[in-house]
C-alpha cells in the first residue's frame, strides 16, 4: 500500500506514559537524522496508583492528567499525525483504563496506544540500538515501574524480547509499602525477580550475548551511585561486586526517607530498595558480569519506529506478511478484496469522516488478514481469525489496533450480531461500524472467488446511514448469486436500523 505520510524535515514527538514516569520527546527530523530537541520527564508513579481492585485511583488519574497538560503545551508545534503516545504495564492492567484514555487523549488530541510487554521490548530495543554505537549481540534491559523488559539483538533487529511482570513501583508497593529497609524484604524482593527471570534464563543463555545494557531510570540511578562511591568499573560500567557493596550500603539505612547516598535523587528514594533487588536480580539470575548504561529507551524508539512508518520499513508491514505466510492466506484473494475495499472506500471517505490514515491503514490490514483463519477450520473461520488477531504477537501494533482489526475481522460474514455492534463501537465508535460495512460488501463481491474483475460499482453515501450500490445495468442480472448475497446483506443493515439500496 503506498505510504499516506511522506518523510519531511519538521518536529516529532512521542510520549510515554510509564507505570514509574511519564516521559515526553520532542525531536527535528533533519534530513532523514533524528535529532533530540527536548525532553521532559515526570515521577507521575501510575503504578501506585492502582488499588486492591486493579483500577487507577481518581487522584492518581488526576496527577496523570494534570502531568499531560503540562506535556500539551510543548506539543503545540508538533502536527497531531507526527505525534505517538504510548502506554505500558500500568494501562494494560488497570481495569478502568479505558476512562483514563478518553480523558488523556482529549487533552493530547491523539489516540492513546496501550503497546503489548513484547511490543514494549522491541520498541526499548530500537531507542538503544539507534542511540548506542557498538557491534555484536547485545542484552538490553529496562527496568519500569510495573515490569520489566529483555531484549536480545544485533544492529538494529531484535533477536528475543520478553516483559516479565515486575517493576520499581509495583515491587515497592509489594516488598517495601510501609518504607522499612530490612535484609529480609530485600532478599525477599531479589528472590521474587529472581523467580521470574528464570523462565527466560536458559532461552536467553543459549542465545547468547557479548555485552549487556541497561536503560531506564532504575539502572540509571544505581549506574550513578556506583561511579560516585567509586564501585564502577573503570569504563564507569555496573559492576556484580560494586552491586554487593551498593546492597550492604541500602541495608544501613532502615527507612527510605533516611537514605543519603551520592548521586541518589531526591524522588528516586522511595523505590531506590525495589529497584536496587531487580537489578540486583538480573546480574545474579543471568549471571551477568558487568552492564553498560544507555540514555536511548522506549520514547527514543518510538521516534525512530514513526521515522519507519514514514518511511518503506513500517514494521506492521512485516507482521501482516507473516501472519498472511503462517497462516497460508490465499494472497490473490486477498488482493482482490482489498482493491476493491479501497475503491469503495475512497468513494465515501469523505462524507462519512473516514479519511484518516488509521482508518486507511485498519481497512488494507482487515483485508489482507481476513481469511486468516481458514488455517485452523473452514467452520466460523472469521471467529478463528478474529482470535489470532487479538492474541498474537504482532509488532508494531498496539492493544487497540488488534482489538480493531480483530472485530473486523470476527464480523466480516455471517450475521451480524447485537453484541458486535456494541463491541466495535464501544471499541471504535461509529468510524469502526462503517469500516466493518465496507468490509462485509467488499468481502461479498469476491464470494465467488472469480479472477474476473469487478465492474465499476458506485457507493454513496451521505449520513452513513442510507448506502447506495449501485452496479452497471443488468449486471446484476447475469450475476444472480451476487444479487442474492447482496438482498441477505441488506437484511443486516435493516437490523441494525440502516439501510442498502442495491441497483
Amino acid at each position: 500500500m503506498p505510504k499516506t505520510t511522506r518523510i519531511e524535515d519538521g518536529l516529532l514527538a512521542a510520549v510515554d506514559l510509564g507505570s514509574n514516569s511519564f516521559h515526553l520527546a520532542i525531536a527535528r527530523l533533519d534530513h532523514g537524522e533524528v535529532r533530540m530537541v527536548q525532553g521532559l520527564s515526570e515521577k507521575v508513579q501510575l503504578g501506585a496508583g492502582l488499588d486492591e481492585n486493579n483500577r487507577l485511583t481518581e487522584m492518581a488519574q488526576a496527577k496523570a492528567l494534570a502531568c499531560l497538560s503540562r506535556f500539551s503545551q510543548h506539543l503545540a508545534g508538533v502536527e497531531p499525525e507526527r505525534l505517538r503516545v504510548v502506554g505500558t504495564n500500568t494501562l494494560r492492567v488497570a481495569k478502568n483504563a479505558a476512562t483514563f484514555l478518553r480523558k488523556a487523549e482529549k487533552i493530547l488530541n491523539r489516540p492513546i496506544e496501550v503497546i503489548a510487554g513484547r511490543e514494549e521490548a522491541r520498541l526499548i530495543y530500537m531507542g538503544v540500538a539507534h542511540t548506542q554505537a557498538g557491534a555484536g549481540r547485545r542484552l538490553i534491559t529496562d527496568i519500569g515501574g510495573g515490569s520489566t523488559e529483555f531484549i536480545i539483538g544485533e544492529g538494529f533487529e531484535p533477536l528475543a524480547t520478553e516483559s516479565l511482570h515486575m517493576g520499581c513501583v509495583s515491587y515497592t508497593v509489594r516488598f517495601f509499602a510501609d518504607g522499612l529497609i530490612s535484609p529480609k524484604a530485600l532478599d525477599r524482593a531479589i528472590t521474587s525477580a529472581r523467580q521470574e527471570i528464570v523462565s527466560i534464563k536458559q532461552a536467553y543463555q543459549q542465545l547468547g550475548w557479548e555485552l549487556a545494557i541497561g536503560s531506564s531510570g532504575t539502572i540509571k540511578a544505581v549506574r550513578q551511585m556506583l561511579q560516585e562511591l567509586g564501585w564502577a568499573s573503570s569504563e564507569g560500567r555496573i559492576t556484580l561486586d560494586g552491586l554487593l557493596k551498593l546492597k550492604a550500603e541500602i541495608l544501613r539505612y532502615k527507612h527510605v526517607r533516611e537514605i543519603q547516598l551520592p548521586g541518589l535523587k531526591e524522588d528516586r528514594k522511595a523505590i531506590i530498595p525495589a529497584g536496587f533487588a531487580i537489578v540486583m536480580a538480573i546480574f545474579e539470575e543471568l549471571e551477568i558480569a558487568e552492564m553498560d548504561y544507555s540514555d536511548g529507551a522506549l520514547r527514543e524508539g518510538v521516534l525512530y519506529d514513526m521515522l519507519g512508518r514514514f518511511g518503506q520499513e513500517d514494521v506492521r508491514d512485516r507482521s501482516v506478511q507473516a501472519m498472511m505466510s503462517r497462516y497460508y492466506v490465499d494472497v490473490a484473494q486477498a488482493q482482490r478484496v482489498e482493491k476493491t475495499l479501497m475503491a469503495l472506500h475512497a468513494q465515501v471517505a469523505e462524507s462519512l469522516h473516514l479519511d484518516s490514515v488509521e482508518h486507511v491503514d485498519l481497512l488494507h490490514r482487515a483485508a489482507l488478514m481476513h481469511e486468516i483463519g481458514l488455517a485452523i477450520a473452514h467452520a466460523s473461520f472469521h471467529k478463528h481469525g478474529a482470535y489470532l488477531l487479538k492474541y498474537s504477537d504482532m509488532p508494531g501494533f498496539s492493544r487497540q489496533t488488534q482489538e480493531s482489526l480483530s472485530l473486523l475481522v470476527g464480523a466480516h460474514r455471517r450475521k451480524i450480531k447485537p453484541e458486535h455492534f456494541s463491541e466495535a463501537l464501544n471499541v471504535g465508535g461509529v468510524s469502526l461500524v462503517r469500516l466493518l460495512l465496507l468490509l462485509r460488501l467488499a468481502v461479498l463481491l469476491h464470494h465467488s472467488r472469480s479472477r474476473d474483475e469487478l465492474p465499476d460499482i458506485v457507493l454513496h453515501s451521505e449520513d452513513g446511514e442510507r448506502f447506495e450500490l449501485g452496479f452497471p445495468r443488468n449486471w446484476l442480472d447475469r450475476h444472480p448469486l451476487t444479487r442474492v448475497d447482496l438482498e441477505e446483506e441488506a437484511a443486516q443493515y435493516t437490523a441494525l436500523g440502516l439501510q442498502l439500496v442495491v441497483g
